[in-house]
Order: C-alpha cells, then structure tokens, then sequence
C-alpha cells in the first residue's frame, strides 16, 4: 500500500497502560517521573506525559496482565532524581531491558537510561537521549 503525504504530522495521542489496579500504577509512575495523575476519564485514570500524549491506566482484574514496554525521554537533569525516587521506594533498577544488570545505568547514545518494572510488570524505561535512528 504506498503511503500519502499528508498535510499535518501524525501524533500518537493516548494509549490504555492495563493494570489489575488503575490508581496504584497511575501513581507510581507519576511519582517516579515527577508528574500527578489526572482526573479521571471514564474507567481510565489518565497520566499526561509533557509532549500531549497520556497514558491511559485502566483496570483488567479478570484476566492476566501481558507486560508491555514504555519508554519515556526525559530531561537530563531529571534523570537522578528519578533514580533516586526509585531507590526511596525500593524499586531495583537495571542497565539493560532483560533486567541482567541491577543498580546499575547504560550510557547510550551518549546519555544515560535505566530500566524497571512497574506494578503490574511492565518494562519501564528512562532515557536522557533518543536511540539514534538509520
């Protein structure tokens, strides 16, 4: 199918973030980021990232969770802060996504990244700079 040009950019919005308890994974990745949850939207709990985009935390206590990857770029300055927000509430962190080096950062691409699960087991990420791209 060939592609189009289209006339404005394609934006991802929102997506749905599956968890057995909406509130409790909303609110640990808001305070591992620095953010607050927002209100809530129907049977979601939403969680506004800076660029408009939100992840959308909804409950699925009737069936298993299927762990997912979220990436979040964040600011350079931020990223201690949110490793130290990890060790305060007793978060083990890693260097690599299969969860092989704990304590421990990557420094790629020339900044620096971290991975961890939230409650539910999803791969989280934290990144100072974007994969470089061919």
């Amino acid at each position: 199918m060939p592609r189009t040009q289209q006339s404005t950019a394609v934006q991802l919005n929102h997506t749905v973030v599956h968890a057995t308890d909406r509130q409790l994974s909303a609110d640990f990745l808001a305070t591992i980021l620095g953010l607050v949850p927002g209100a809530p939207f129907g049977p979601f709990l939403p969680v506004d990232l800076g660029n408009g985009v939100t992840l959308d935390f909804y409950e699925m206590r009737d069936e298993p969770i299927q762990p997912q990857h979220y990436a979040f770029l964040v600011p350079d300055e931020q990223f201690d802060t949110m490793i130290a927000r990890l060790d305060a509430v007793g978060v083990t962190y890693y260097a690599d996504p299969h969860h092989t080096e704990p304590g421990r950062i990557n420094r790629l691409f020339g900044g620096r990244g971290a991975y961890f699960d939230d409650p539910d087991g999803h791969n989280m990420e934290i990144m100072t700079r974007p994969y470089a791209r061919p």
